[in-house]
């Protein structure tokens, strides 16, 4: 029986990823697993999927429902950007011990699976080329950006030595999120969009002019399966993919919310500068070239309008 396993699959792109899973055909499975620390949604009540709330730490729990007929495991699982840096321990138990565990526990009971490892534009920061290549160095200006780069590094060196399949894939800031801000650093990029357009104000942290690079939940989970088709023969010798993304500015986003939902929407924006918040963002690059990644299959979004538009079909929830 075919098993394919999403951690963090309670959270917004883990539920996102079950439902398209269910959807396509490109990957055929019996059972899907969503693991986290609670419990999970069953997209549509369907009968392949299974909600298992745990630990991810408890390796021993963890090891009860990975073997060989583990087709997949989609590695979602994290706790985001400034939770990591305000709390080190904890960043470092979810972000990095998790990801070890769980290759561990891959390398000796499921040594053919596809591990997908999502990672983060965090990883690169300090001074950097104008445009991001994919052999740009990582050098993370925080603790978040650094767990992930261990990651990346971990699960290249168990795909060399042949104890896993797979890749990593870094993915642009997601834009629309539904819901509520959390804690990362990055929320602010989703709700200065949200909120004017159910109703609500927000708070802006960060200077307009900020080039960020984004990219709708919808390509994203998209590129993410994507990723779980390809074969060894469409990697280089690293298997790291930067996802396409659009290069767009804070002002530029807002300047399209008021073309889209009109001024009164754009009104709803108040800039007001977070130090902790902007100088982590600051930090992340705001351009990449994606043509390798564009050549394996992967695809980007048009533009920033629609990104909006999508959000607006999907997601939004007007109050």
């Amino acid at each position: 029986m075919k098993k394919i396993i999403i951690t963090g699959g309670a959270g917004f792109l883990g539920q996102k990823l079950a439902h398209q899973l269910l959807q396509q055909t490109s990957l055929a499975f019996d059972e899907l697993l969503l693991l986290d620390i609670i419990e999970a949604n069953i997209p549509n009540n369907d009968g392949r999927v299974k909600s298992i709330a745990l630990d991810l730490s408890n390796k021993g729990e963890v090891e009860k429902l990975i073997d060989d007929q583990c087709i997949a495991i989609f590695h979602l699982a994290a706790i985001v950007s400034s939770h990591a840096e305000s709390d080190f321990d904890l960043g470092m138990q979810v972000n990095f011990d998790i990801t070890r565990n769980l290759l561990e526990i891959c390398r000796h009971l499921a040594p053919k699976v596809k591990f997908i490892f999502t990672s983060s534009l965090a990883v690169f920061g300090g001074e950097l080329p104008e445009v991001i290549t994919d052999s740009t160095a990582v050098t993370p200006q925080s603790s978040y950006g650094a767990e992930k780069a261990m990651g990346e590094l971990l699960v290249n060196d168990y795909i060399r030595k042949g104890f896993v399949d797979g890749c990593v894939v870094r993915l642009p800031t997601i834009c629309v999120r539904p819901g509520k801000p959390n804690k990362a650093a990055s929320s602010f990029v989703s709700s200065i969009i949200r909120e004017p357009l159910q109703g609500d104000s927000a708070i802006c942290p960060v200077n307009p002019e900020l080039q960020l690079w984004l990219s709708s939940p919808a390509l994203v989970i998209h590129n993410i399966i994507h990723a779980a088709t390809l074969n060894a023969d469409s990697f280089g010798s690293y298997r790291t993919i930067n996802l396409p993304g659009i290069t767009v500015s804070v002002e530029e986003m807002l300047q399209t919310l008021k073309s889209v939902a009109g001024d009164e929407a754009y009104q709803r924006v108040e800039f007001k500068e977070d130090e902790g918040v902007n100088k982590i963002v600051s930090s992340w690059p705001g351009k990449f070239d994606v043509t390798s990644a564009q050549k394996m299959g992967f695809i980007q979004n048009t533009d920033f309008s629609e990104i909006i538009q999508e959000f607006i079909k999907n997601d939004i929830s007007v109050n």
